[in-house]
């Protein structure tokens, strides 16, 4: 995983409509984005909020009920500073100033304390979240799990026959969610050659290479070798969340959405539909597809921090909560430990101290959920950085919502 510089020596950040990107009817021709370039600097400031827009996508329903009430207790913390990444101390206001924010919330308590937009991002916007996707499916494993759908010790070809014919047959589920499996990806984003960039393809965010038509997400995993024995030390690797996604659809016999949508969106009562983009034969992308608003990314935070309860039912099982924040640092090194030295990578979240227990979902471009629930505390900011990933932007984030946590608890 490559990571960028500091936003600190990068451009100040201009709006998409500063940019003038989508602007005019129709926008001049440089002002578009196309499936060679939507995701990268400058046309994230749009697409990010426009996925739909340019790729082929399915909903995840919220079902008929209210939307679950957010509580507010607003609180002036934008004059609140803290040590960024260089030393330098910081307000709240600077920093979402100058590391891309699309949306931010706080919440505290179970209320808001601080809600924010910018770049033209609204209430009712959905914002693509990257890697927040593989933390929602890792949730929905848990919910199946407690189903008795999934077996976590089982070999994988046993549950999904076609993966007897790549590296994840003899993989266990429980080894995948850990992101452990001895399977081969190159996960480098842009990258003309690499894994990454074949899913990519593969999913419709990339336009096809040569004549052939493109091959599917499914396709693309059946050619993954095992390179080492599975059960060794993390490693980062996108694909593992679309590999736990084939199973659970072949397990309950639905399509992800719908399963998302029925075991975890209508319960947690979202305020809009979410939706996942899908490949030719309509498979969502479970490493990095899922859309949703600032507030309900917010509230499927919420569920997770109280123990994955939501609206007086167990959601999610509560010993799945406790396995993502617990695991074993021993089996978390370099690069990641620069932004968690005392980290390591449970079920699809990062856990960044693991004494504590407060724990992460990321995505790239400057996605995150941080619950930290010894606090009561959630924080929730969405990005579109000018760059894959920045290591320092990412701690600052860290800090900021360590500092907020710590100032709340004290209030």
């Amino acid at each position: 995983m490559a990571t960028g510089n500091t936003l600190h020596a990068l451009p100040g950040p201009r709006s998409a409509r500063d940019l003038g990107i989508m602007q005019g009817f129709p926008p001049p021709p440089e002002k578009r984005p196309t499936l060679e370039n939507w995701d990268l600097a400058p046309f994230n400031r749009w697409s990010f909020q426009n996925v739909r827009s340019l790729i082929a996508t399915v909903d995840v329903r919220r079902g008929e009920g209210l939307p679950a009430p957010l509580e507010a207790d607003h609180q002036p913390i934008q004059g609140l500073t803290f040590r960024d990444s260089t030393g330098a101390t910081v307000s709240v206001r600077d920093w979402l100033g100058r590391s891309y924010t699309d949306g931010f919330v706080v919440m505290h308590r179970g209320k808001v304390v601080a809600e924010h937009y910018d770049n033209g991002m609204a209430r009712h916007t959905p914002h693509l979240s990257q890697s927040l996707s593989k933390s929602v499916t890792g949730a929905l494993v848990g919910v199946l799990a407690g189903e008795g759908l999934v077996a976590l010790d089982a070999p994988l070809a046993d549950m999904v026959p076609e993966l007897a014919a790549c590296g994840y047959a003899d993989a266990t589920l429980a080894q995948v969610l850990d992101m452990r499996s001895g399977v081969r990806f190159d996960e480098t984003y842009g990258a003309a050659l690499s894994d990454m960039t074949r899913i990519d393809i593969a999913s419709g965010w990339r336009p096809p290479s040569g004549h052939h038509p493109p091959p599917t997400i499914r396709d693309v995993i059946l050619t993954l070798p095992k390179e080492r024995e599975h059960g060794g030390p993390f490693n980062y690797r996108s694909v593992e969340a679309d590999v736990l996604a084939w199973v659970m659809e072949r397990a309950a016999g639905q399509p992800l959405a719908e399963l998302l949508s029925t075991r975890i969106w209508q319960k947690i009562g979202a305020e809009r539909d979410a939706y996942f983009t899908v490949d030719a034969a309509g498979t969502a992308l479970a490493d990095g597809g899922f859309n949703a608003t600032l507030r309900d990314y917010a509230r499927f935070g919420l569920m997770m921090l109280d123990q994955g309860r939501a609206g007086g039912a167990q959601v999610v099982p509560a010993d799945w909560v406790a396995r993502s924040r617990r695991g074993d640092p021993a089996l978390f090194g370099a690069p990641y430990t620069a932004v968690s030295p005392r980290g390591a990578y449970s079920a699809q979240w990062w856990v960044h101290d693991v004494a504590r227990g407060d724990f992460m979902a990321r995505g790239i471009f400057g996605q995150m959920i941080y619950i930290d629930p010894d606090s009561d505390f959630l924080m929730v900011k969405l990005s579109s950085w000018p760059q894959y990933l920045i290591d320092a932007a990412t701690s600052d984030a860290v800090a900021a919502a360590i500092m907020l946590r710590q100032v709340l608890g004290r209030a």
